[in-house]
């Protein structure tokens, strides 16, 4: 039986195989291509599509990253009162559309003795938190040493 061009390239894409072997497992299943999908597959000839499974991998660690985002906020305390809880997500898409912005807002934020901290739904501590009061604890030791010397000063 003749195979035709059109059926060696669907067998072709659907077993990703080549021309010769989709021609040969046509002929042996007379042109019937679930026939010859089925001789391919048993003699192990069935190649996967590494670049979908690729793509599949890249979009699901993306969704992934988008998840925990949207579960892990930004909180902006003031003693123990909040004045901003947005996800990591927000916070990251503006900082990226308005890093003038964002940067004089944390600059502010740390000099006005505001406590900046990631919190995760699970209730567990991110390590960032370590280096953020730091960074709060060293800011707010400067600014109150150069407030006492503007008082002393006067």
């Amino acid at each position: 039986m003749a195979v035709s061009l059109e059926q060696i390239d669907l067998l072709r894409k659907r077993a990703h195989v080549n021309y010769e072997e989709a021609k040969e497992a046509l002929e042996k299943c007379n042109g019937e291509i679930v026939d010859a999908l089925v001789y391919l597959e048993k003699a192990k000839k069935i190649k996967e599509n590494k670049i979908s499974e690729c793509q599949n991998k890249f979009f699901s660690k993306i969704k992934n990253i988008i998840r925990k985002g949207n579960k892990t906020r930004v909180v902006i305390k003031k003693e123990e009162s909040n004045i901003l809880n947005i996800s990591v997500n927000v916070a990251a898409l503006f900082t990226i559309f308005a890093t003038p912005v964002a940067l004089v807002a944390f600059i502010l934020a740390l000099g006005t003795k505001h406590k900046i901290r990631l919190e995760k739904n699970s209730g567990e501590d991110s390590s960032i938190n370590k280096v953020l009061d730091k960074m709060s604890t060293t800011v707010t030791t400067i600014v109150d040493d150069v407030t006492s010397e503007e008082n002393y000063a006067k």
